[in-house]
C-alpha cells in the first residue's frame, strides 16, 4: 500500500509504511509532517502513527547508547594507559587508582551493553 507524506517543502510518495519508517528514522520525515494512506482521506501527523513513533524511539535510543558506550570505552582505555605509564615509571601504588577505574568502567559498559532494553 502506498503512502504520501506532505512536508512544508512538498509531497513525497512511498511504496509502503516500511519505506516511510526508514525515512522517518533517517530524519527525512519529521514528526510534524503529515502522512496519507492510499485510499484514505485523513492526513495524520507522523508522530501519531504507532509504527513510526516506535521506530523513532528505537533509533534515537540506540544512537545515544552507542555514543555513551564509545565514550565509556575511550575513558576506560585512557585510564588503563595512564595506569600502565605510572607502573612503568615506578609508581605502582599510584597506578592502582586508574587501573581500578578502568576495570570498573569497562565492566559497567559491558554490563549495560548486554542489559539494554529491547
Amino acid at each position: 500500500m502506498r503512502y504520501r507524506v506532505r512536508t512544508p517543502e512538498g509531497e513525497l510518495e512511498y511504496e509502503s509504511i516500511l519505506h516511510v519508517e526508514q525515512a522517518y528514522v533517517a530524519g527525512l520525515v519529521d514528526p510534524e509532517d503529515e502522512v496519507l494512506e492510499e485510499g484514505g482521506t485523513l492526513w495524520r501527523k507522523a508522530a501519531t502513527i504507532p509504527t513510526l513513533a516506535r521506530a523513532r524511539g528505537t533509533g534515537v535510543q540506540s544512537w545515544a547508547h552507542k555514543n555513551a558506550q564509545v565514550l565509556g570505552i575511550l575513558i576506560a582505555a585512557a585510564a588503563g594507559l595512564l595506569a600502565l605509564i605510572l607502573m612503568r615509571m615506578g609508581y605502582g601504588l599510584w597506578a592502582l587508582a586508574p587501573a581500578l577505574a578502568a576495570s570498573s568502567l569497562a565492566g559497567r559498559v559491558t554490563y549495560k551493553a548486554f542489559n539494554r532494553r529491547r
